[in-house]
This record gives structure tokens, C-alpha cells and sequence, in this order.
């Protein structure tokens, strides 16, 4: 009786928020001059906050002409005092936990500070909310009748001065609340073991004999764990072996990619897919509506945002803007304020808003993951669109891919080279990259411009990585499973050239 007990009180919690959500939806530039404030007030006697006044700060104006935007090198030496012990260096309240970021694109690791006031009112209160939003939209669901299968990382002990670092995945587990605990699966101390592939067996065996109604986790890795599954009962799908699966909750990397995958997985229309914005910094976006792909922008977390329009991006004419400046259709970088002490803070990542009333946007790429050698401004969200669209019509499946600049050499013109894993290979890989470049051409103006007769881009080149390619490329980096991620496009050779070794 406990867990329809626990189900009936926790979705009419989870549906009292949708009240809150709606205001800050209704009165998004308000609530985000109130996060501001508080912010400034919060942290005004912390060596930053002396350093640049934040006591005094009337405006944002003052904030966005005193406080320079900074990049994690510019922070890394006060986020290493942090760790040390050092307190009140940016945020007043100690700092015991850093995510250790994930990314491919620097072999030096990166600790984003997580307070006690970013776990709780940011990245857990993103938790219930997507909870809540689920609920709201699906009020027959039973989900918490059953359990949901969590896919996250591992936790070391950073032992110098009892201060943690880890996943943010593994961070969040260890922190959850018995209730959440309750309804989860696998087992805490399997969900943060190290070892991957021992982690992926233990899960597999463990969450068989449970009632899983829901998923989340990054979609390339969730798709290995649901393919052990499979291979371990013999069933063909995954309905198979949990009837009453609802929803997957996913973020990390696009989905589109995949999609097709988890849809042979799940072969039910019933099955919902719900996408999340949830990084090291701090939850950012849940998508709201289940039959949109837009992600709803969560403005009373703690963080207060900023954006430059790419346009200007890295130019003598970079220009940063607030939230109420943003226009639908222009792809802007993030630039975040927290609750965990980053001050105008360089994300990497890349939107694109599909709509400000209310600010609703879709995650198109990284600042460093793009190609712009030859001016054709290809981003991942172009590449993951084309590749959908071309899938479909060949009838294959993706599981991994990355794309790198061919250089001028000469006379000699240059192009785009990719190296695709398929799940399912073309019966014609020719014909497949037509299509690509074609696709391309058709999404993205810039490249259809330099692909022009010729005149600057020769058509794109294609290579058929063999299974696996990319699981061992990234093991041997050591990155496999979590959050870890392949890049997918790059303005130089350097993961290409290291990939194309092992096909």
C-alpha cells in the first residue's frame, strides 16, 4: 500500500507548482530582475562580491558594466581555492560538491561549484518540475506506482579537504530524498559505482524483476543499457519486459538521432519522450509541452540570465543582452548568473528561442562544436536535422557521428568530411552522402552558398566507421558511460583524425 500511497501524495504535490510555474511564465522579466537582486544581495560580502560592489548595484547595468563575463579559465584559480577550503570566495554558503564536467573537448578537467542552494533550488526543484509538468499534462499517469530506471555516473572523493566531486548525475543521486529513493532504480550504491561496464551489468540485473514506468539518462548511453536488457531476457522489446513504461526523460545530446532507435525499443504511440536542459551549472529547461520539441526556459531557479547573439560572438562588436532583448530565431550563447557563485559565467552552449510569450528555445550546439571554416556557419542542430531527415529515407539508423573542415590545399578546395557509425548500414553510402549534402544545402543557406557549383565547398565526404568505433574511442580516453559525450562537428581535424585510425 506504500507505493500508491506515496503515488496519490506526490503527483498532487508535484501539480500544486504548475500554479508557480505559470507566473514566472506570465511575468518572465520581473521574476528575473527579482533572481538578480537576490543574487547580488546574497553574495554582496563575498571576496567577489566585494571586488565589484555588488552591495551598491542598483541596475542590471551596473551588474553588466562592472562584472566582466568570464570563461571557466578565468575562474578556475578561486574555484581552486574553493576546494582547498576556502570560503566565502564567491558564494557565502560552503561549498562541499563540483561537477566534474564531461566534456571531449579539453583533456583538463573542469569542477563547477554546487552549493547547497543550487542542489535544492535548482537542479532538485528542475527535478520535480519536470515531474510536475508530466503530471499536469498526463493526469491518468501512474508513475509513481511503479519505479523509474536511472542511468547516471560515478563519485569520487576528492580527499584533501572532505570535498566531493563527481558526475552532477551521481552528485543528485547521492543527495536524494528518501521519497525519491524510494521510487527508484537501481540501488544507490549500484547507481554510483565506478566501473562502467560492471555498473551497466549490475543495473541490467538488478532492475529486471522491477516495475519500470519511466527512464532518464542520456540517450546514447541509455540505448546500450536497454540493448543489454534485451540481449539478457531474449524479450524483442522493451515492452516486453516492462509493460508499463510511460516516459523517457532525456538531455545531454540531441534526440533526434536516436529517436528511431528508442521507437523499435518502445514500439507504442503511448510512450512520451520528454526532453530536459540539466547541466553541470544548472537546470535550465523541461519541455513542457509533450507533442513540442521547445523547451519551456526556467526562470526562478537562482539563475539569472544573459545571452550574446552569435552573430557578434568572439567580434569587437560582441554585444550581451538580458533576457527581455532576446528575438525568436536569432541563435544566441548562455551566459549564467547562480546560486552557486558563477558571475556572468560562459557556458559553451548555443540556443536558438522559438518563442518569447512565453520564452520557450531549442538547444542548437556549442560555441566550440560548429564548423565555420569556409563561412557556412554549420551548427549540430543542422547536422542532427539533416541526418534525420536522410535516415528516414534510407531506411538506416545512426549510432554515432562526427564532422571536420577538409582544408584549401593549393588549388584544391575544401569540404566537409564525416565519419558515421550506422546501426544498420545504406544499401548505398554514395547515394546516402548526396542526400547529406543535399539535406544540408536545404537547412542551412550559408552552406547552400558555398556549396554553389562548386565554387567553394566540393561535396561532402563520407566514411563508414565500423562497429563500435566510437565506444572504443572514447573508452580509451577514458570517458566512457555518464554523461560523456562524442563531439559532433569541430572547426579542426583533431578528433576525426584520431577516429579515422581506428575504422
Amino acid at each position: 500500500m506504500a507505493i500508491p500511497l506515496l503515488h496519490t501524495v506526490a503527483s498532487w504535490l508535484l501539480k500544486k507548482r504548475v500554479h508557480d510555474i505559470e507566473l514566472f511564465i506570465k511575468y518572465p522579466n520581473e521574476v528575473q530582475r527579482e533572481e538578480l537582486t537576490k543574487l547580488l544581495q546574497t553574495a554582496k560580502n563575498t571576496e567577489v562580491g566585494k571586488q565589484y560592489g555588488f552591495a551598491d548595484m542598483q541596475h542590471y547595468e551596473d551588474f553588466a558594466n562592472r562584472v566582466p563575463v568570464r570563461t571557466y579559465e578565468d575562474i578556475a584559480p578561486l574555484i581552486e581555492r574553493s576546494r582547498k577550503g576556502e570560503q566565502n570566495v564567491f558564494w557565502p554558503t560552503p561549498i562541499r560538491w563540483y561537477a566534474k564536467s564531461s566534456g571531449t573537448t579539453n583533456a583538463k578537467s573542469k569542477f563547477i561549484p554546487i552549493s547547497n542552494e543550487s542542489l535544492e533550488d535548482c537542479h532538485f526543484k528542475g527535478g520535480k518540475d519536470m515531474l510536475s509538468l508530466y503530471f499536469a499534462n498526463n493526469e491518468s499517469s501512474t508513475l509513481f506506482q511503479g519505479k523509474a530506471l536511472r542511468l547516471g555516473g560515478s563519485k569520487a572523493l576528492y580527499e584533501e579537504n572532505n570535498t566531493y566531486f563527481g558526475d552532477l548525475s551521481a552528485i543528485m543521486i547521492d543527495n536524494l530524498p528518501l521519497w525519491a529513493e524510494l521510487v527508484s532504480a537501481p540501488s544507490q550504491k549500484v547507481s554510483l559505482m565506478a566501473e562502467w561496464e560492471s555498473k551497466m551489468e549490475a543495473i541490467v540485473k538488478e532492475t529486471l524483476k522491477e516495475d519500470i514506468r519511466s527512464m532518464a539518462g542520456v540517450p546514447s548511453w541509455m540505448l546500450v543499457l536497454l540493448q543489454k536488457v534485451l540481449a539478457e531476457t531474449g524479450r524483442e522489446t522493451i515492452l516486453d519486459v516492462w509493460p508499463n513504461m510511460e516516459v523517457y526523460f532525456h538531455g545531454g545530446v540531441n534526440f533526434l538521432p536516436y529517436k528511431q532507435q528508442y521507437k523499435t525499443l518502445l514500439p507504442s504511440d503511448s510512450i512520451h519522450y520528454v526532453e530536459l536542459y540539466n547541466a553541470s551549472e544548472g537546470f535550465f529547461g523541461v519541455q513542457d509541452q509533450l507533442h513540442s520539441d521547445e523547451l519551456l526556459l526556467m526562470l526562478d531557479y537562482g539563475i539569472f540570465y544573459e545571452f550574446i547573439p552569435m552573430k557578434t560572438y568572439g567580434t569587437k562588436n560582441e554585444r550581451v543582452i538580458p533576457l527581455s532583448e532576446v528575438e525568436v530565431g536569432v541563435q544566441y550563447a548562455v551566459i549564467i548568473s547562480t546560486n552557486a557563485g558563477l558571475w556572468r559565467y560562459h557556458i559553451g552552449d548555443t540556443i536558438r528561442f522559438t518563442s518569447v510569450l512565453p520564452y520557450r528555445f531549442k538547444i542548437t550546439g556549442r560555441t566550440k562544436h560548429f564548423i565555420n571554416v569556409f563561412g557556412e556557419e554549420l551548427v549540430i542542430e543542422n547536422a542532427d536535422n539533416a541526418l534525420e531527415t536522410v535516415c528516414q529515407k534510407h531506411k538506416v539508423q545512426v549510432v554515432d557521428y562526427t564532422a571536420a573542415p577538409i582544408f584549401m590545399e593549393g588549388s584544391e578546395k575544401g569540404g566537409h568530411e564525416w565519419l558515421i557509425e550506422f546501426k544498420k548500414l545504406p544499401q548505398n553510402s554514395e547515394a546516402f552522402a548526396t542526400d547529406l549534402d543535399e539535406a544540408l544545402q536545404s537547412i542551412n543557406s550559408d552552406y547552400e552558398a558555398k556549396r554553389y557549383k562548386n565554387m567553394t565547398l566540393m561535396p561532402l565526404k563520407l566514411h563508414v566507421a565500423a562497429p563500435k568505433t566510437f565506444y572504443k574511442w572514447l573508452k580509451q580516453k577514458g570517458k566512457i558511460g555518464g554523461q560523456h559525450k562524442v563531439p559532433r562537428l569541430s572547426n579542426n581535424r583533431e578528433y576525426l583524425e584520431e577516429l579515422l585510425g581506428k575504422v
